[in-house]
C-alpha cells in the first residue's frame, strides 16, 4: 500500500480527493504546515504538495525535503508558467501539476511516480558530465570539478533540462533571485568560469538574444574522448 503525504489549500477538493485515494487503496495523511510536511515525507512514498498553502513555503518545503530524502515530490500549484516549473524543477519537484486538477489527473500521476520505483535519480548524468545536486559534486569523466555555490546552481539548471534555452531573465530569477537586475554580465562571467573548469567551451551554448542551454548531447559525447 503506497503512503501519500497531501496538502491542498481547497477544503472542497481535499474532501473530495482524500477519500477518493483511500478507495483506491492509497494510505492518505493530509498535513497543512510547513514542519508537519518536511518530518513526515521521509516515511511517504510519494508527497503531493501544494505550493499555494499560506502556512507553508513550498518550493522552501520542497528544498528541505529534498535535502532529507528522495521522495518523490508533485507539486501543484494555481500558475502555470515556465518560471513556476524552472523554480520547481530546481527546489527538486518530481513533477508538476496545475490547478485546477481532477482525481484523474492526480491519480495518474501518482502512479508514475509510484511506478518509477522510489526516489527520483540522486544524480544527473549527460554525456561525461556527472552532477549530484544532494552533495553538489560535479565530475567530468573521473576528474572531480571544484565550483562555486552560483556557478553550481547554474550548470544543475541548465543540464536539468537539456535542450531547453533558458532565458536570461529566468536564470537570474532562479539562480540570483533577481528578476530585474538592470545588468545580467555576471551571468556571462560564470558562464566563461563554467567552461573553463569544465574544460569545454560549448558544454554552455549561448542562443544569441535569448539565453543559454547545456551544449548538444552529440557535443558532449565527443568531449568524453578528449576529457
Amino acid at each position: 500500500m503506497a503512503r501519500i503525504l497531501f496538502t491542498d489549500d481547497d477544503p472542497d477538493r481535499t474532501v473530495r480527493i482524500v477519500p477518493s485515494l483511500r478507495q483506491r487503496g492509497f494510505e492518505v495523511s493530509k498535513v497543512d504546515d510547513e514542519s508537519a510536511v518536511v518530518a513526515w515525507a521521509p516515511f511517504a512514498d510519494v508527497v503531493v504538495l501544494d505550493l499555494d498553502l499560506p502556512a507553508l513555503n513550498g518550493y522552501e518545503a520542497c528544498r528541505r525535503i529534498r535535502a532529507a530524502c528522495g521522495v518523490p515530490i508533485i507539486g501543484t500549484a494555481e500558475h502555470d508558467s515556465d518560471l513556476e516549473r524552472v523554480l520547481g524543477l530546481c527546489s527538486g519537484l518530481s513533477s508538476f501539476l496545475p490547478k485546477p486538477f481532477d482525481d484523474r489527473q492526480l491519480l495518474q500521476r501518482i502512479h508514475a511516480a509510484v511506478g518509477r520505483g522510489g526516489p527520483r535519480p540522486d544524480e544527473i548524468a549527460y554525456g561525461p558530465l556527472r552532477i549530484t545536486p544532494q552533495s553538489r559534486e560535479v565530475r567530468v569523466g573521473e576528474r572531480q570539478v571544484e565550483l562555486t555555490r552560483k556557478e553550481f546552481d547554474l550548470l544543475h539548471l541548465l543540464a536539468a533540462e537539456p535542450g531547453r534555452v533558458f532565458t536570461r531573465r529566468e536564470i537570474m530569477y532562479v539562480v540570483w533571485n533577481d528578476e530585474w537586475a538592470r545588468s545580467s554580465r555576471t551571468i556571462d562571467t560564470h558562464v566563461s568560469s563554467l567552461r573553463g573548469k569544465l574544460g569545454m567551451a560549448s558544454v554552455v551554448h549561448t542562443v544569441r538574444g535569448v539565453g543559454f542551454r547545456i551544449g548538444l548531447a552529440e557535443q558532449l559525447r565527443s568531449w568524453s574522448v578528449s576529457a
